[in-house]
């Protein structure tokens, strides 16, 4: 899609002559952009490929047939993802933790379920583990002993052993663009139009602000960009000033392209940015614990033959390596040759095939 000239797309220049927008060099829009369809998509093949694994999983666990357990649907993943990205916001306000801290958790968790499924890993243990992360990345940091008491039955390790989990799935991409600074520039550009009441726009800003909060519930942010997202939140505010912005931005156009995104955003958000009805998600997450899958379930034997396989695997890539050392001593390269080099690259492929 063509991206309308906006605050988050604005060019710079590059070390070459060619001149980039800032969002296009970020690492958000070059890997974490995609059509509806594609989302569907996406939510279907993992939901599809997670029942076959658990399936097979209860019979590694002699729990006998799996025919008899009513797995979870794509959506109803998907609705109980969206009930604990709601939750972030509850507990950003216990920890007085600002707005960019609560944004970019919410960006983390949904991003960790393009790639995982519940049935693997709870999303109230992700959702702890994505805001302490996002403690970090943002840089207002909280040391893990005190965020964890604060945080009733969690302790250090619930969230520790998930960070990396968590990182990983991000591709550690930890920068996130988002709408609400985009908001806020918007803001500011209308306090220098002609004839603005600063009370009226005030009150826009404020409608607005609620928007784009109830945005963070919806796929908004991977499909289009936070100034798009931004400025449909302030058309929903107020259309006028919304308008009066876009024509002022681009004083040449009848028909100012930075417009042209606003009605599917809106309906995004107002249709999906609400939190979901808190019985179903309580049946979701009730079937949830008769499907979850025993390998991530400490104590199942399909936990214990899974953890073996991996300390088997680990033993062999040690094994593999030292032998690689010891042909290297061997050969009169006591700093390792070609071939110990060829080995530590087979090891990390492995490592990223896990």
């Amino acid at each position: 899609m063509t991206a309308a000239l906006t605050p988050d797309t604005q060019p710079v220049a590059s070390s070459s002559t060619q001149r980039q927008p800032l969002y296009e060099a970020s690492t958000q829009y070059r890997h974490w952009r995609f059509s509806p369809e594609q989302l569907v998509h996406m939510r279907s093949t993992l939901n599809v490929d997670a029942v076959s694994a658990i399936r097979d999983a209860f019979e590694a666990d002699s729990l006998g047939s799996s025919s008899s357990v009513s797995f979870l649907s794509a959506e109803e993943e998907h609705l109980l993802v969206k009930l604990y990205v709601g939750k972030i916001a509850q507990l950003c306000g216990h920890f007085r933790f600002p707005e960019e801290v609560e944004a970019t958790a919410a960006t983390y968790m949904k991003r960790f379920y393009l790639k995982n499924t519940v049935m693997d890993w709870h999303p109230k243990n992700v959702m702890l583990t994505a805001l302490f992360l996002a403690t970090k990345t943002t840089n207002h940091p909280i040391a893990l002993e005190s965020y964890a008491s604060h945080i009733p039955k969690t302790s250090p390790s619930d969230v520790l052993d998930l960070e990396f989990l968590v990182a990983q799935s991000l591709g550690f991409d930890f920068a996130v663009w988002h709408p609400h600074k985009a908001l806020w520039g918007i803001w500011l550009d209308v306090q220098t139009l002609p004839d603005v009441s600063i009370e009226e726009l005030s009150k826009a800003y404020e409608t607005a602000h609620g928007h784009v909060r109830a945005a963070r519930l919806t796929d908004a942010e991977f499909i289009y960009t936070p100034s798009q997202i931004a400025l449909a939140c302030f058309s929903l505010a107020s259309p006028t000033l919304a308008t009066a912005w876009a024509r002022a931005k681009f004083p040449s156009s009848p028909h100012p392209p930075a417009l042209e995104f606003l009605e599917p955003i809106k309906e995004i958000i107002l249709r999906d940015g609400s939190p979901p009805d808190v019985e179903a998600v309580r049946e979701v997450d009730r079937r949830l614990r008769l499907c979850k899958n025993p390998e991530k379930i400490p104590g199942t034997n399909a936990y214990i033959k899974k953890q073996q396989e991996k300390d088997r695997q680990a033993e062999e890539k040690r094994l593999r390596k030292a032998e690689a050392a010891r042909i290297a001593m061997e050969e009169g390269d006591p700093f390792g040759s070609e071939l110990a080099k060829k080995a530590a690259e087979d090891l990390d492929d492995d490592d990223d095939d896990d």
